[in-house]
């Protein structure tokens, strides 16, 4: 008999985020889903139950406090809950030049999007290794790859998603545990509803979106694989390894097409601000 898995997902509550939880359930592992909002959690959860025969579980938590990874992770320990599966898909974005938000806000940011899923990584990474067995998904962007993008802070994190993921993968690669950066484009969520947003989305071509159940679905397949790191949908391959070849003073007269692309590229478990 095949041993049961369970998988945490951060930012579980809309996007790529509840998206990933719902593959996961489909493909048979109990979930636990978090984010700091508890009433769309509890819908996903009574749904994929239904679906999918599987154990869901809602633990809500903001990322944002300081303390939060380690109280998740203490509830976990408390529930004698061993978690196979990361996916660390909380985030944010912010729009505006650097400094244009109070500092507070980028503090915030670090924390959802840097200090807690490194947290969260360090905390359940002995576990994976000690079963010879896990996989973590950092949610990042092609924002984190392009060099003009969603604002400085916004691209400097997810920059560190990847930047961590192909560091920490090479180094438990031979302990049966995967990490992978998933890099999604332009992916349509209920955040590119957001006031400042709606005119800038409406304006890209269909063909460059993708839809999150799309980039979990290639993203999992990714982590399973073994891919350090991955970028869904041939347009942003294709666009991102052609920025490789592209003369720097090109780079800038590209910038804001870069912007529009990259601000609306990841999925966040949070609205600005929240």
């Amino acid at each position: 008999m095949t041993q049961k898995r369970t998988a945490l997902v951060t930012g579980a509550s809309s996007g790529i985020g509840a998206a990933f939880a719902e593959v996961l359930a489909r493909r048979g592992f109990d979930v636990m889903i978090t984010s700091r909002r508890e009433a769309p959690l509890c819908r996903l959860a009574e749904r994929l139950a239904g679906e999918c025969g599987v154990c869901v579980t809602v633990l809500p938590c903001d990322l944002a406090g300081p303390h939060a990874a380690a109280r998740l992770c203490a509830e976990l320990d408390a529930r004698g809950l061993q978690i196979d599966v990361l996916v660390n898909s909380a985030g944010f974005g912010l729009p505006g030049r650097y400094g244009s938000s109070e500092w507070p806000t980028y503090e915030q940011m670090l924390q959802v999007m840097v200090s807690a899923p490194s947290q969260l990584t360090h905390r359940l990474l002995p576990g994976m290794l000690a079963r010879g067995y896990g996989r973590i998904v950092n949610v990042a962007s092609l924002a984190g790859l392009a060099p003009a993008g969603a604002g400085t802070m916004y691209s400097a994190v997810k920059a560190f998603a990847v930047g961590f993921s192909v560091s920490l993968a090479r180094e438990v690669a031979d302990r049966g545990v995967h990490v992978t950066a998933v890099c999604p484009g332009l992916t349509r969520t209920a955040f590119h509803d957001a006031p400042g947003l709606r005119e800038t989305v409406s304006s890209m071509p269909r063909w460059m979106w993708m839809d999150p159940l799309t980039v979990a679905e290639s993203g999992l397949d990714a982590v399973m694989a073994g891919k350090p790191v991955y970028l869904p949908g041939t347009v942003n391959r294709i666009f991102t390894a052609a920025l490789r070849h592209v003369p720097r003073p090109l780079l800038k007269g590209m910038a804001g097409a870069l912007r529009h692309v990259a601000r609306t590229a990841s999925v966040v478990g949070r609205t600005p601000h929240g």
